[in-house]
């Protein structure tokens, strides 16, 4: 028979393991990300950011909030974190899976918007209402997220957030200007940086049928003012992806093209390497190819080839890991490519973003150029640069990266203090 001290005992373990378990049950973190299916930026933005937390938060629970997703970056995503939730919904649907996400956000012990233009403040208003802790990682901003009609309403948000890292100084000069102190606002990379998928299959398939060798080309995407997708006209920013560009723009594309152009064949007649247009965005593929490839002349074309279909990023990552060097108008192709050890060089557009400013804040202005001020001789300066010297171009893509993973480690150093942990 159980005598009254025994029983006493065994009460008091069982409360005692219940309240362990109660303690002990991993803390969660929801993570908006995942932001298209058409550019690998923002398919990379995903994997990088959950691996930065799995490096540094290994027991934490993380669901992911995805707006776009398909087929094949499910299955990407799937496979190197199976362990992560991945849901979707709108903060004010009426369905299922819409009730679904906001439950998981109640649960949820912090909420991370992951990087990307940050003027959404919808997910800020929800988190506010239902008293959700929110953080904002690796953002930029244009200056109206500030300025304007409801101003102050927009910062009353971004003060409440627990902590705000910006992707470049840029964006956190317009933050700081404006008057908004949350309890942390400094520079973190952004997120994509973290990425490590690779598809060696796909990617090592891709080179020898497109016949480039390892360290033996380069990669280079033009960005143009044209329409997001075919027909249809973009909302959101209608100035950056116009459906129908005006003949200014038009003007632009080609005349920047034109530059590109000069680059490459420099780079075919010093080296006699190859050039793979390679895209960041899936609608600039045609673009490309009419005003890249189609438009060389017969001896250069025959050493530049152009990727006849849209490549998920660990497929990119594979053959950026392959490159000389990553020569890009967008930004992510090159955080990829740095994320796989190769050097790039960044010919931008600032009225795009101020992103493109996070290259000279890793410790790599040498290598950001602002398209329309700078001539193909000055890229070729600066492409021959590195080739000349490719060990040291190495070393400095790896003294970058560092500077990066130690960020990365800070920022999370402060989401564990948040999670109480």
């Amino acid at each position: 028979m159980t005598t009254r001290r025994q029983f006493i005992a065994t009460v008091t373990a069982a409360l005692g393991a219940s309240a362990y378990a109660a303690s002990a049950k991993p803390k969660t973190i929801l993570l908006q990300s995942a932001w298209d299916t058409v550019n690998i930026g923002d398919i990379g933005h995903t994997p990088g950011t959950l691996r930065i937390i799995e490096r540094h938060l290994p027991d934490v629970r993380v669901v992911v909030w995805a707006m776009k997703l398909d087929e094949r970056v499910t299955a990407m995503l799937r496979r190197r974190f199976p362990k992560v939730e991945f849901l979707q919904g709108s903060l004010t649907g009426k369905g299922e899976r819409d009730e679904k996400l906001r439950q998981a956000i109640a649960r949820a012990d912090l909420f991370i918007r992951n990087s990307g233009m940050g003027q959404d403040t919808s997910f800020m208003e929800f988190c506010h209402k239902i008293g959700k802790p929110y953080g904002l990682y690796g953002q930029s901003y244009f200056p109206n997220m500030v300025e304007g009609k409801d101003a102050a309403e927009r910062i009353a948000l971004l003060n409440g957030a627990a902590f705000i890292y910006c992707r470049d100084h840029k964006s956190l000069d317009i933050l700081r200007k404006a008057g908004v102190k949350p309890p942390v606002l400094e520079f973190g990379p952004d997120g994509c940086f973290g990425i490590d998928v690779r598809d060696e299959e796909r990617g090592l398939a891709t080179m020898k049928k497109l016949g480039l060798e390892d360290r033996k080309f380069i990669t280079i995407q033009l960005r143009t003012n044209t329409a997001k997708l075919p027909g249809v006209d973009d909302k959101r920013v209608p100035s950056l992806n116009p459906l129908h560009p005006s003949p200014q723009q038009i003007a632009d594309d080609e005349r920047r093209a034109a530059v590109y152009r000069d680059l490459i064949t420099r780079w075919v007649k010093r080296t006699g390497f190859t050039v793979l247009i390679a895209p960041e965005v899936k609608k600039e593929m045609e673009h490309n190819k009419r005003l890249l490839h189609d438009l060389l002349p017969v001896d250069i074309r025959k050493h530049v080839v152009n990727l006849d279909y849209f490549w998920n990023a660990d497929e990119a990552a594979s053959v950026f890991a392959r490159a000389h060097t990553a020569v890009c108008h967008e930004p992510h192709s090159l955080i990829i490519a740095l994320a796989n050890g190769t050097p790039v060089i960044h010919t931008y557009s600032e009225f795009h973003s101020p992103k493109c400013w996070m290259f000279e804040d890793i410790g790599l202005p040498e290598w950001l150029l602002e398209f329309d001020s700078t001539p193909a001789a000055r890229m070729a300066e600066t492409l021959f640069a590195i080739h000349d010297d490719y060990p040291a171009a190495l070393a400095k893509v790896k003294k970058a990266m560092a500077f990066v993973e130690q960020r990365q480690a800070e920022t999370m150093v402060v989401t564990k203090r948040l999670l109480g942990l």
